[in-house]
């Protein structure tokens, strides 16, 4: 059986509603990263990065979370676009996983975590200012599309949906009402049976609540780090 890495951030939180959505069966094995459980020797076998989502499909290791949306649509031909628009996937695709995504992760760090130092003020304006960017090509190209790619709820869709229902915590309590088209999209999404159960596996487990010293240091080794 498909085994699972994850936890409840949107990363993983996207690879499940696939895995529910599609009804393939999975073994969820979670992975606290606020106890280090990423750095394992174990886990670094799955993936070198450190970092959840990732699987084991019966020996076929995928790590990050788009390529496994990919991996998994193509593997079981559910949730992938039509052939004739699949430069559109992949430019969608590439563009959460490389811009929407990094650049939210960043934006809660900054906003949330970071300590506040002479530094703090540019890098949280920096990817506050990104993450907003990245929100508005994404809103209004949901102005003119009910769906990121074709006419049909794909895994461009679940990508989207993985941070953008986070975007009150990324962006401000504001954000939602500034994307209409966005929160939209979150909406309808988010009001389906497998996105409540995708949300709710990490309720299955214990996961570390405290943000306290040991949870920053597996979390933020950067914190302790000296840079020559």
């Amino acid at each position: 059986m498909l085994k699972f890495y994850f936890n409840g951030s949107p990363n993983p939180t996207k690879v499940a509603l696939f895995l529910e959505e599609s009804g393939l069966p999975f073994d969820p094995v979670a992975i606290d990263p606020r106890k280090g459980e990423q750095f394992t020797p174990e886990f670094l076998k799955i993936n070198p990065n450190g970092k959840v989502p990732a699987i084991d499909d019966n020996g076929t290791i995928v790590f990050d979370s788009n390529a496994i949306l990919l991996y998994l649509a193509e593997k079981t031909g559910k949730f992938l676009p039509a052939a004739n628009v699949r430069g559109q996937t992949l430019s969608w695709l590439m563009f959460i996983a490389t811009g929407l995504g990094p650049y939210s992760g960043q934006a809660v760090h900054f906003k949330h975590f970071a300590p506040k130092d002479q530094n703090h003020d540019y890098a949280h304006a920096r990817y506050q200012f990104e993450g907003h960017r990245h929100y508005q090509i994404l809103d209004d190209h949901l102005a003119k599309n009910r769906y990121m790619v074709g006419d049909a709820y794909s895994i461009v869709d679940m990508a989207l949906w993985g941070w953008a229902r986070m975007a009150a915590f990324v962006l401000g309590e504001d954000a939602p009402s500034k994307y209409p088209n966005v929160k939209r999209l979150v909406d309808e999404i988010s009001a389906r049976p497998a996105a409540a159960r995708a949300i709710g596996l990490k309720d299955k487990f214990t996961f570390k609540a405290e943000m306290d010293d040991e949870a920053r240091g597996n979390m933020f080794k950067h914190m302790k780090t000296k840079v020559a």
